[in-house]
């Protein structure tokens, strides 16, 4: 279909824009989805493989909802880098429309995005805006839910799944949904009330198979009497090893996919000798300024910023979650363009971000989990193949599993070549999933009996899937019970419900019920010191997963079990069963939050409990959020905050408590208050009073900046 064949039905504007891309024409999943009801308001489920063209079938419903009826259009993803990539993209191809993107603050009603026509958010943060009161609800006409597969995850899955019950249950908006190829995508259409459109179509044709022994095993069609083998390239005997040789001698580049990050970065360093014997000396120089780049994104390096920076410079890279943001970035940056040549990454990168190689190797098809090891799932190695194949570079991609003897390559290419993709089911039905989302019903008045929140917990994916009202029932009964003993609803009548001020007030704070209780308790029964106040907030549903227990760690909490042992919380959150739980963990999280608060260097934090610098500042994100979260409570039902809006600064900044005074001003953070202080200058009036030496110790720029604030 050619794009001015929509000339007409949709605004010049539109196809303006597409054709000022270089696209002439659309798509197959794209042609069925315009003649499927795309323009005309329909809801539409489409379910194709990445870089089938589904990004733009949202933009023209969203493109259309804005210039063509005058309403707002909402894209909602579930993870963070996706939404701010799609951003991005929609304020390139369409710099005209008021576009926002909010993924941050869960306590903010964020009022001025009421202001905006397209607006890019992350799951939680849409839940968090409904929560908060969103009075431009009716002005939607479109609702964009990208990686709707995630349904199926049991962290982001029932968050997502509520959002999307809600919203098609209050909201006339037109919904389209997006997801990679599943096994019952037509089941989530049906739920949604949707068109489907399912393709099996790519722009990149992909070549899947199995590496044995240097051999790759593939084939074109669905019968094993026609495999075909083909000898790689290389002479390595380790398997990826010989892969990656046989890519960089096709001037590709390449993705690895690990189980762990230990094994990411392994797989790294042994890939970093053939791929450094490769490059060019232009290559190398941008390399080298690279690799200083990377090392220096925190203050002091730690060993993981030294062994990514090292391996940089040999045109490899690891990724995962414990790198720092800004590494993150530089690294897929420079993979898209061509001078980073291998990616040894975590499963993790095979979601959301559009990050394309011409070959995609799955090495580890086998993952630890919690009792033992299991076998990833056919739709994530679907989904990690789909990086496989970079439009407008390569004719055809490959995508490849190991076996690892010649007697499991049949069944290998069986179980994941030749398998169709697994249905998704929902997560929804247990109790601590619901219990958050059950009190914020209440709390927004949206759902005020028991009746209403079973009604609407049918009318989920899970009530659709299983329709056992029964149990949902005996759900709601005990969530209901639990919130009433706990003081966060009261009931108003014959099984109706409101919230208190304070379960109010948990709910806009977006933190789990049971976490809340715990943090109101806590400071009930005791005086906190400073541990005891980094310990309520770490013993939450939100701090997991926590950090490994140090023999520190385990002695000291010991200490403190003995010091408390009448504190009757700490014995009955030791009894409770909500999924698997350690207090050892929890506490040993709280004492590496106090290594950084009595300002520990990082690489010494991350050495000393086996981390990495990325997990570290993602573990003290979530403990800012935790500890404002206790305040909040705090304030509301008029408990002393005074140390913990200290430990707050403390925790934000990793400094003892004498340097308070000193980072009350920009441009002064941990490592330059503590040399104020070593100093001398250990408040802001000796600041004012010492421009010399301030200026000698902080730099001419720096100091200019810190006395403008003075002044």
């Amino acid at each position: 279909m050619d794009v001015l064949s929509i000339k007409g039905r949709a605004p010049y504007e539109i196809i303006e824009s597409i054709l000022q891309r270089g696209i002439q024409s659309f798509t197959p999943p794209q042609e069925e989805s315009i003649k499927r009801g795309l323009l005309s308001g329909e809801n539409i489920v489409v379910a194709a493989p990445t870089a089938s063209g589904k990004t733009l079938i949202a933009e023209i419903a969203c493109a259309n909802s804005i210039l063509g009826k005058g309403k707002k259009a909402v894209y909602i993803a579930p993870m963070r880098a996706l939404v701010y990539e799609k951003y991005n993209e929609f304020k390139q191809a369409y710099p005209y429309v008021k576009t926002a993107m909010s993924i941050g603050d869960l306590d903010a009603a964020d009022h001025s995005l009421q202001n905006y026509d397209m607006l890019f958010v992350s799951t939680e943060k849409f839940d968090s805006l409904l929560r908060h009161g969103l009075a431009w609800l009716d002005r939607i006409g479109c609702l964009i839910f990208d990686e709707v597969h995630m349904l199926g995850a049991s962290g982001r899955g029932p968050a997502l799944e509520v959002l999307m019950t809600k919203l098609k249950e209050t909201c006339s908006a037109q919904i389209v949904a997006l997801s990679a190829t599943i096994g019952n995508s037509d089941e989530i259409a049906r739920w949604l009330r949707a068109a489907l459109v399912q393709s099996d179509w790519r722009p990149v044709k992909l070549k899947k198979g199995v590496v044995n022994d240097g051999k790759l095993f593939y084939l074109d069609d669905h019968s094993l009497l026609d495999v075909e083998e083909e000898q790689l390239g290389g002479k390595s005997p380790i398997q990826e090893i010989r892969v990656t040789q046989d890519t960089l001698e096709r001037s590709k580049q390449i993705l690895v996919f690990y189980a762990t990050k230990r094994n990411a970065e392994a797989g790294a360093v042994k890939l970093s000798e053939p791929v450094g014997e490769l490059l060019t000396k232009d290559e190398k120089v941008k390399l080298e300024k690279l690799s200083d780049e990377v090392l220096n994104v925190l203050d002091r390096p730690t060993e993981q910023c030294i062994k990514l920076s090292k391996l940089i410079k040999k045109g490899v890279a690891f990724h995962h979650a414990g790198l720092m943001n800004a590494q993150r970035t530089k690294v897929e940056d420079a993979f898209k363009g061509n001078l980073i040549k291998a990616i040894c990454s975590t499963t993790t990168l095979g979601l959301g971000i559009n990050l394309p190689a011409h070959t995609v190797l799955v090495r580890d098809l086998s993952r630890f989990d919690g009792g033992g090891s299991e076998m990833i799932g056919i739709n994530e190695v679907l989904q990690l193949f789909g990086r496989a194949g970079r439009p407008k570079y390569d004719n055809e991609g490959r995508a490849m599993i190991i076996a690892p003897y010649k007697e499991r390559v049949e069944e290998l290419y069986r179980n994941y070549i030749l398998a169709k993709p697994e249905s998704i089911e929902s997560n929804l039905g247990i109790i601590p999933v619901l219990r958050t989302h059950v009190l914020s019903f209440i709390a927004e008045g949206f759902l005020n009996s028991s009746e209403a929140l079973v009604n609407f917990l049918m009318k989920s994916f899970y009530g659709f899937q299983y329709g056992n009202e029964k149990h949902i029932r005996d759900l709601v009964d005990e969530i209901v019970n639990d919130l009433k003993s706990w003081a966060f609803i009261e009931e108003v009548g014959r099984k109706e419900y409101n919230a208190t001020r304070v379960g109010k007030r948990v709910s806009e704070l977006y933190i789990d019920p049971l976490s809340a209780r715990w943090i109101l308790n806590v400071m009930d029964e005791e005086e906190l010191d400073n541990i005891g106040i980094l310990y309520m907030i770490t013993n939450t549903l939100e701090m997991r997963p926590y950090m490994r227990a140090t023999d520190e760690a385990e002695e000291m909490y010991a200490s403190y079990r003995y010091i408390h042992k009448d504190r009757q919380i700490y014995k009955e959150f030791e009894r409770m069963d909500y999924g698997y739980y350690d207090p050892v963990r929890a506490f040993s999280t709280a004492m590496m939050l106090k290594d950084w608060t009595d300002e520990q260097k990082e690489q010494d934090i991350v050495k000393k409990y086996r981390s990495t610098p990325g997990e570290i500042y993602s573990k003290l994100s979530n403990a800012d959020w935790m500890i404002y979260s206790a305040i909040e409570l705090a304030k509301l039902t008029h408990r002393g905050a005074h140390d913990m809006i200290n430990m707050r600064v403390r925790l934000r900044y990793g400094i003892k408590e004498e340097l308070l005074d000193l980072v009350r001003l920009e441009q002064i953070g941990r490592v330059r208050a503590r040399l104020l202080f070593m100093n001398g200058i250990k408040t802001i009036n000796e600041i004012r009073n010492n421009r010399i030496t301030v200026e000698r110790l902080l730099g001419k720029e720096v100091s200019k900046k810190v006395f403008d604030q003075l002044n």
